[in-house]
């Protein structure tokens, strides 16, 4: 893991980083390069620049086809064009770093609501590549998971059991607490396909 900046004070402020430092521009392939694009798994663009951002986080999808990209928005109403052209973003609330973490480790355990015997939790994640063509529904366990809603293209969506699963698709589920690891690993893809097979 390495972090790229194009202004070389501003690494003063990574207090208990002792990874790689890269000065460089996070739209420049060869700076990228030497950050580790060619093997990385996740890329968060956050500089102070919209663009900067949107640019960053292309080519490290429709180039490097790093699997999990989000990019800081400043610009609400921009952040909604991306997220409909299936581009991640967050905003600068407070829950950024949260929003962040989810999509550089999607397959962390996050639970966004859980009832107050924490058995049953309301989880969110990336649709794999490996789902993509196959129906939603299969996903589901009677009794223990239910797909809740699918977002597609920035759009919430509620028909999501009707659905085939498309690239990009982010899923809300409702998950028992034993069903938990089970969804996740009906979510790995198939042995012998990486990411990018």
């Amino acid at each position: 893991m390495a972090v790229l900046d194009k202004v070389p004070r501003a690494f003063r402020r990574l207090k208990d980083w002792d990874g790689p430092r890269i000065v460089g521009s996070g739209f420049d392939r060869d700076d990228l390069e030497k950050a580790g694009a060619l093997h990385a798994d996740a890329l968060a663009a956050v500089t102070s620049g919209d663009n900067t951002n949107i640019l960053t986080a292309r080519i490290a999808r429709e180039t490097y086809k790093i699997p999990n990209v989000v990019a800081r928005i400043y610009d609400p109403r921009r952040a909604e064009v991306y997220q409909r052209l299936g581009i991640p973003t967050v905003a600068t609330v407070t829950w950024t770093i949260d929003q962040v973490r989810r999509r550089l480790l999607p397959d962390e355990d996050v639970r966004d609501w859980a009832d107050p015997t924490g058995r049953l939790a309301l989880v969110e994640r990336a649709l794999p590549e490996a789902w993509a063509g196959r129906a939603l529904g299969d996903l589901e366990q009677p009794g223990r998971l239910s797909v809740v809603a699918v977002i597609r293209a920035g759009e919430p969506r509620l028909d999501a059991r009707e659905l085939v699963g498309q690239e990009g698709d982010v899923l809300q589920l409702a998950v028992l607490d034993d069903a938990l690891r089970q969804l996740d690993e009906s979510m790995q893809p198939p042995p012998g396909r990486g990411a990018g097979a």
